[in-house]
């Protein structure tokens, strides 16, 4: 099967006809990675994003479990006067 690479915006497109999307099991906006490969593009369905909840970014931010990280205690900090015009 060929195609024709076309200026699309600032950039070029490929239009993928609708029935090799549906063979390989692809749909309209699905996440796809692409692979260089010397002089060929390979097109693979991307796995899907893994989103972390916050207690595994922070469990990964500080190494150690949630329970383990001690809480930040701070104080007010006096910044002087105001000069020109902030609004207070």
């Amino acid at each position: 099967m060929y195609a024709m690479i076309q200026k699309w915006g600032n950039s070029n497109g490929l239009r993928v006809p609708k029935a090799l999307l549906d063979a390989v099991g692809l749909r309209e906006n699905d996440r796809v990675e692409l692979v260089q490969n010397h002089d060929s593009i390979t097109i693979k369905k991307a796995c899907p994003i893994q989103h972390k909840t916050l207690e595994e970014r922070l469990t990964s931010f500080y190494g150690k479990p949630v329970e383990q990280i001690e809480r930040i205690r701070s104080e007010e900090i006096d910044w002087g006067k105001s000069e020109g015009g902030e609004a207070w």
